[in-house]
């Protein structure tokens, strides 16, 4: 690899500006520049690189699929300053360092306005899915797993699932759920579930099957990911009332050494044994009684959607009595159907406004041991009657109910807490949680445990 001359050195450093000028003008304005465009793909060819770099209605995928070993470049493009050298897909070339980053820009390039010029209008199926598999690509730029960000609240997160959200919105939902093929090509996301159960009324026959199909699979996918964080819960704490039972499995080697080293023998280099230590296994258990009450407010959808499957899977552990309540300004008792996250959320009607008293109604009767109960209450507490329900929640706090106020445990996205409840939720001891499920599921395992 020869050293670059200084005009070499200042011909990249042009290259590498015109390509990100091109970015920026495409970012703010769909019209082609002319004079950037055909700068631009001078620049790519020159360096091998495939035209369809620069067409946005081109995929990442289709350019991968086409040119597979651009793949091991796009794979954490964007997490470091250091330049590959040797990733020519063709005949893996030597590239200059100067040369190396101008092909880096044009990789950048084509994963950023993929991904963030999402233009306007009306968005089809196959667009969405388009985008979404870009977006993966994005993420796997930064060194994370496709989707990852996107369950992730705030930040670059919460700026791909807005984006999400904005297509989800511009599609022709109900056209799309109509034609079993378009409907095959939409993947799952909390964007289109929110869309679908708003819409859920609206729809019926192939339409309203392919909805309860994708509402299906999003919650078996979530509750995959949250079953893998709730499994290692224990089930109690040791009983020591209880003698263990004398088996090979249970032996406390450690213990049974330590308490017969008096009976070594130097002659014999011998360690005799007279008496075995075995571990306690058994556990105390006591039936938890977890009362989950869900704001189902358009404002909570995400939460409302994590924390109904959440329930379903805290439902199925031993000892855990599990009570679900969804409310507006009516309250609805869905624990008959708490085992089932999607039974749950088609019965939901969101939107509506936020009284949480007619919640305290039928959260209080539920309340037979105060010491031995949960009550994770999901808002962003923007209560008709704030007062009131907020001395519901005292009540029950001083009771010796273990109370959790949950202002949002979001994939995505950020959620505004009425400040006033913050403010004295916290004054009690039962400071608001807010941000990702994992926080919740730390306190109900504590709990628990």
């Amino acid at each position: 690899m020869t050293e670059p001359t200084a005009d070499g050195a200042s011909t990249d450093a042009n290259r590498r500006q015109v390509l990100y000028w091109r970015l920026l003008s495409r970012l703010f304005d769909r019209d082609e520049q002319p004079s950037l465009e055909s700068a631009s793909v001078a620049v790519v060819e020159d360096l091998g690189l495939p035209a369809t770099l620069l067409d946005p209605a081109v995929s990442v995928d289709t350019v991968v699929q086409r040119f597979p070993a651009l793949a091991a470049e796009l794979r954490g493009l964007l997490t470091s300053d250091d330049v590959p050298d040797d990733s020519d897909p063709g005949d893996a070339a030597t590239f200059r360092p100067g040369e190396a980053e101008v092909r880096r820009a044009a990789l950048v390039s084509k994963v950023l306005l993929n991904v963030f010029a999402t233009g306007s209008g009306p968005v089809s199926a196959t667009q969405l899915a388009r985008w979404q598999s870009d977006a993966g690509w994005f993420e796997q730029a930064l060194a994370c797993e496709p989707g990852e960000l996107r369950r992730q609240s705030g930040g670059l997160g919460g700026t791909l699932a807005g984006l999400e959200g904005d297509l989800v919105r511009r599609m022709h939902l109900r056209e799309v759920l109509a034609d079993p093929t378009l409907a095959s090509q939409l993947t799952p996301s909390m964007s289109l579930i929110e869309q679908l159960l708003r819409d859920k009324a609206n729809l019926s026959g192939v339409a309203l099957a392919n909805a309860k199909a994708l509402i299906r699979r999003f919650v078996d996918e979530v509750a995959e990911v949250l079953r893998t964080q709730v499994q290692q819960t224990s089930v109690g704490t040791l009983d020591r009332s209880v003698p263990p039972k004398r088996v090979f499995r249970n032996l406390d080697l450690d213990r049974t050494i330590w308490q017969n080293l008096t009976n070594w023998s130097p002659d014999d280099e011998r360690l005799y044994v007279d008496r075995l230590y075995y571990r306690h296994t058994a556990r105390r258990t006591t039936p938890s009684r977890l009362i989950v009450v869900v704001d189902q407010s358009g404002s909570m959808v995400d939460s409302m959607v994590n924390c109904t499957i959440l329930a379903s899977i805290f439902a199925g552990l031993p000892k855990v009595d599990v009570h679900l309540v969804a409310y507006d300004t009516r309250a609805l008792d869905l624990t008959p159907w708490v085992h089932d996250p999607f039974e749950v959320l088609l019965r939901t009607q969101l939107g509506g406004g936020t009284d949480g008293t007619a919640a305290l109604t039928l959260a209080r009767p539920k309340i037979a041991e105060p010491k031995n109960t949960v009550l994770v209450w999901i808002s962003d507490f923007y209560e008709v009657n704030h007062q009131a329900v907020f001395d519901g929640l005292q009540a029950m706090h001083r009771s010796g109910v273990k109370v959790i106020p949950v202002g949002s445990v979001s994939s995505s996205g950020q959620q505004s807490v009425n400040p006033w409840f913050r403010q004295r939720l916290k004054d009690q001891g039962t400071p608001v949680i807010s941000g990702h499920i994992r926080k919740l599921v730390v306190e109900l395992k504590n709990f628990l445990t």
